[in-house]
């Protein structure tokens, strides 16, 4: 044990590794150039920027795909987050989302769009990708058929 600690102690063995420490790192003193806002390298070109539409970003597209809705039978039911379904609230269902993630459902046959708030699990049909509640369904124009071919945006 006296023989490790001796090795340890070596001034030369740790002046040794300093040096070698040293040479694969740059200079302490060197600094990156300062940051000075208000240079022209800064400024940003606002008429280059589009802003959102209607007042959200599109995080990811999720594709299209067919959505159903539900209503009268489950109001007033607990969802899967918790919360009691409300037929009138824009909320949906989504298999796999995260709850609380708000995503835009465009009808692209009538332009037609809402935003509703991912509460529930769902839709159990095989070919759905969403169920949207009732006064989404109604906004999008599917209440009649019931279903409609619809695109699917995560916005922030």
């Amino acid at each position: 044990m006296a023989a490790l600690l001796a090795i340890f102690a070596t001034p030369a063995l740790a002046q040794s590794d300093e040096m070698e420490f040293d040479e694969h790192f740059a200079p302490f003193d060197t600094k990156p150039p300062l940051y000075r806002p208000g240079t022209e390298e800064d400024a940003v070109d606002l008429t280059t920027i589009t802003p959102p539409r209607e007042g959200h970003n599109v995080i990811r597209s999720l594709g299209r795909g067919t959505a159903s809705y539900y209503g009268k039978r489950f109001h007033g039911r607990m969802t899967a987050n918790g919360e009691l379904f409300d037929m009138n609230a824009m909320t949906a269902a989504h298999k796999t989302l995260p709850f609380g993630t708000r995503v835009r459902v465009t009808n692209p046959v009538n332009g037609k769009s809402v935003v509703v708030r991912i509460n529930d699990r769902g839709p159990f049909i095989r070919g759905r990708v969403i169920d949207v509640s009732r006064a989404a369904a109604r906004k999008l124009g599917m209440i009649k058929r019931g279903h409609a071919s619809v695109q699917l945006d995560i916005i922030g």
